[in-house]
């Protein structure tokens, strides 16, 4: 079951993007479109039908000109939160599921949003996107708590497809988090990630502990959690080598298409605490 306890905790964070942005950027409260804002770029001398409140006095003081302080407009930051609900998420050893735990960080996201007014949309997806617009305003939290505990993992997760079509969706640059347990080919992360990278990108790979550990040994069925198919085998230790050694190479895979974007990408286990993920998230 999703809880949100821990949102109170997450007060003390602000969800703030340090990057200088153009006039058609939603993300950072900065833009190089010049206005007025509380940022300012830089300064200019004072013409004739400029705003006389922006003449730096201090500057005058000292040179016996008039310059004017340049504001930069400011935006306002869209935030894109997308939860893979593919059948594979609903798999947990631990408190809670991948899913689960997934949710609870998107209702992170959307809570900071929210307290800092900026507009929020919340997709899941597994074959196709379901998606939820927020209006701003703390409000909205409880009706996305409410959406995401009827949810029902299930499917196969067709990445790449969705993310070229939910590409279209944005029109400005924004913030976009994907939360999935990327237990897919490489490939489809490949082949999508590259077009978010005029986005800032957060990559969030959730595993369940049993699967970093792979504690499984001797004659075993196997089971596919979003087929269903099952295979009988023996995991030897060379065979549990060998599974590690690809997962690992699995994430650094993920971790290196996302850097290659400008994205950061996080991993953690459904048993990490929810605010230290949150700590790590919001301050790398």
């Amino acid at each position: 079951m999703i809880d949100i306890d821990f949102l109170s905790q997450l007060k003390k964070f602000s969800l703030i993007i340090n990057k200088k942005v153009t006039s058609s950027f939603i993300g950072t409260k900065r833009s190089s479109h010049l206005g007025t804002g509380l940022i300012y770029n830089d300064f200019r001398q004072y013409v004739p039908g400029d705003d006389f409140r922006t003449i730096d006095w201090k500057i005058y003081a000292r040179t016996d000109d008039f310059y004017i302080k340049r504001y930069e407009e400011e935006k306002s930051l869209t935030v894109h939160v997308l939860i893979d609900v593919s059948k594979s998420m609903d798999f947990t050893t631990s408190k809670y599921t991948k899913f689960e735990y997934a949710a609870m960080l998107g209702l992170g996201f959307a809570y900071l949003a929210a307290r800092a007014n900026e507009r929020f949309q919340l997709s899941t997806f597994s074959r196709y996107f379901v998606t939820f617009r927020a209006q701003r305003g703390m409000s909205q939290i409880m009706s996305f708590l409410q959406h995401l505990n009827k949810i029902k993992c299930t499917g196969l997760v067709e990445f790449e497809d969705l993310m070229k079509k939910y590409k279209k969706s944005i029109t400005s640059r924004s913030l976009v988090v994907v939360i999935s347990d990327f237990l897919f080919d490489i490939d489809q992360v490949r082949n999508s990630l590259p077009l978010y990278s005029q986005h800032e990108l957060k990559v969030i790979q959730i595993l369940d502990k049993s699967e970093t550990n792979f504690k499984i040994y001797g004659d075993v069925i196997l089971k596919d959690a979003e087929s269903s198919k099952e295979i009988h085998t023996y995991i030897s230790e060379s065979k549990r080598k060998a599974y590690r050694e690809q997962l690992y190479n699995h994430i650094i895979a993920i971790e290196n298409e996302t850097k290659s974007c400008g994205g950061k990408f996080f991993l953690f286990s459904t048993e990490e605490p929810l605010f230290d993920a949150f700590y790590k998230i919001v301050n790398i």
